[in-house]
């Protein structure tokens, strides 16, 4: 081999070699960056996890006449009630005793706390004692019944007092319309009134209302 060609195989060589060096560098620092990543990921659930909590505690205080059946202190309380999933939170408040042995029979206790964001309307031990008793016990005998009712409750989005009005699809699948302002929200087609507006869990916005909601009749 020649000079000549020594030469241009050493300035070919050279350059290369610091190309695989720097490959090699940046290839360390993507797979840095890469678990990075992962953790910020893993951290981010929990950092929104608790960022959507504080959010909730922070959050103007809920309203209306029913407010004052919610416990002042404890876990039933508005702000005990803004650290847990919804079904737990209504679960330790005792104005929502009755719905929340509905939502059992329903099974619909895991979805409602592992899901979400939601908005629910939570009707009152006095909603369901407008129903007369034989008729409720049927209800929650038929559990096909029960979880069509339980869900048009639901929608599947966090919708805020301020925000709230308008029609809007349920998780049952009906259409559900809220007319009024806060606190004084109509809901559903017989107007059952918002007794109690705004109340924050980890993953939904509560209205308790004054009358169980019945969706439309299929077809």
């Amino acid at each position: 081999m020649n000079t000549s060609t020594r030469r241009k195989l050493a300035a070919a060589v050279i350059p290369f070699a610091l190309f695989v060096a720097a490959c090699g560098s940046s290839g360390g620092s993507d797979s840095s960056s890469s678990k990075t990543t992962e953790t910020t990921m893993a951290k981010g659930t929990d950092s929104s996890t608790t960022a959507a909590n504080s959010g909730a505690s922070t959050m103007a205080a809920p309203e209306g006449d029913g407010c004052a059946a919610v416990p002042k202190t404890g876990s039933g309380s508005f702000d005990g009630m803004a650290q847990d999933p919804v079904a737990t939170a209504a679960s330790n408040n005792p104005a929502l005793s009755t719905l929340v042995t509905a939502v059992t029979k329903a099974g619909l206790g895991d979805t409602l706390n592992t899901g979400g964001p939601f908005t629910i309307f939570a009707p009152t031990n006095d909603a369901f004692a407008k129903i007369p008793a034989a008729d409720l016990d049927k209800v929650l005998a038929d559990k096909a019944t029960l979880t069509s009712i339980l869900t048009y409750h639901v929608i599947p989005e966090r919708i805020e007092p301020a925000d709230l009005g308008g029609t809007y699809t349920t998780v049952n699948g009906a259409k559900l319309t809220v007319s009024g302002d806060a606190p004084a929200f109509e809901v559903g087609a017989d107007g059952a009134k918002v007794v109690c507006s705004g109340v924050q869990t980890a993953n939904a916005t509560v209205y308790l209302v004054d009358s169980v909601l019945m969706p439309p009749a299929a077809g």
